[in-house]
């Protein structure tokens, strides 16, 4: 690469929509825990808020598959921008990572979406708390604060299965060296069998080891990512100690929650027994104007169906209005769009939609 990476006439800034990068770094950080490492052919400056995520779009066998990811680098450092990748027991695409992508290959990435970020919630004082994998968003904030020398009280607070899990540890513990005002703790759920001697905190989070790291924590905006059951239990203590949940915010696009899949039965049967009910001029038409096809829907369908029903492919990871992917222009026609964050305020003033929770309210027309 040539110093023309510099030049800030050529420089494009990242904004949301599909990117072709490159990987240029790949990181073995814990045994089965990898960093991948990207940039553009084309220099681009990745800015980002710090907690935001990327959707990869990929090819595994042939199928094409979406997958979210967190961002951990920091966008202090703006001409790249890397993900970590837990190797998760058949998980097809952790493993896919994994064993295939490699230094030099090439895929194309969305985003940056995601309102779980340290920008959009500034506080004086936080509170970060990760389990697992968990920790990448909280990294990303980290790398930002300290970076920038932000003046911002920060605990820590991560917990792992045992020492040899414990991602960016070297890392942690060099930035929570140089400043005062980041405090680290670790808790590690037990020491393991591989000889290693561990002297911090064991077992799991509970109120009273909370108490004894962060006196205060009831005080501090918290942010929490791990698996469901931890921030469950985080959530639980809160509560409990009667903390303004308002002041806490949490990252969790994985599996469509029970609740959610059992409200999506429970409206398909509804749909399935109304739909006899329904006069075909009561219709909606929602047409595609790139395809050149269009077809009628019933009232409370989303965009997305109404593509599914066409054969046409919207690209789809979460189907939730979280990761962003599913974006398409709405030429005409307007829609009820509850999204959780995968869209900015921007993209919907300039005329863009998530296909995957958007219902029309009439006629429409996408541009697709």
């Amino acid at each position: 690469m040539t110093m023309n990476f510099l030049n800030p006439v050529t420089t494009q800034t990242w904004t949301n929509g599909r990117h072709l990068v490159r990987c240029v770094k790949v990181i073995q950080e814990t045994w089965d825990v990898r960093t991948f490492c990207f940039m553009a052919e084309q220099p681009v400056m990745f800015f980002f808020k710090p907690g935001q995520f990327v959707t990869l779009e990929l090819e595994i066998e042939g199928e094409p598959i979406m997958r979210s990811y967190t961002i951990s680098s920091s966008p202090s450092i703006p001409y790249s921008f890397s993900i970590t990748v837990k190797r998760v027991p058949g998980g097809k695409v952790s493993n896919w990572l994994h064993d295939n992508l490699k230094v030099g290959d090439e895929l194309a990435v969305h985003g940056p979406v995601g309102n779980f970020n340290s920008i959009d919630f500034p506080a004086d004082k936080v509170l970060f708390l990760s389990g697992g994998v968990g920790i990448t968003p909280l990294m990303s904030m980290t790398r930002w604060f300290f970076d920038t020398n932000a003046n911002v009280d920060v605990e820590f607070i991560h917990s792992a299965r045992a020492p040899r899990d414990v991602i960016y540890h070297r890392e942690l513990v060099h930035m929570f060296s140089r400043i005062p005002e980041f405090k680290l703790h670790i808790v590690c759920e037990k020491k393991d069998d591989i000889g290693e001697a561990w002297a911090g905190y064991r077992g799991f989070l509970t109120q009273p080891m909370l108490e004894l790291m962060v006196p205060d924590f009831l005080e501090r905006e918290i942010f929490c990512c791990g698996p469901t059951p931890y921030m469950n239990a985080i959530k639980r203590i809160l509560r409990d100690n009667g903390f303004d949940m308002s002041h806490y915010h949490e990252e969790s696009f994985g599996a469509t929650p029970l609740d959610v899949r059992e409200e999506v039965l429970e409206l398909a049967e509804q749909a399935e027994a109304e739909a006899e009910e329904i006069d075909y001029a009561d219709m909606l038409s929602v047409e595609f104007v790139g395809s050149g096809k269009s077809v009628r829907i019933q009232p409370g369908e989303t965009v997305h169906s109404a593509a599914a029903k066409l054969g046409l492919h919207i690209p789809k990871a979460c189907g939730m209005g979280i990761c962003g992917t599913c974006r398409v222009g709405l030429k005409s026609g307007e829609v009820d769009m509850e999204h959780n964050g995968g869209i900015t305020d921007e993209d919907i003033e300039e005329g863009y939609i998530l296909s995957c929770c958007s219902k029309p309210r009439g006629d429409v027309v996408v541009d697709y």
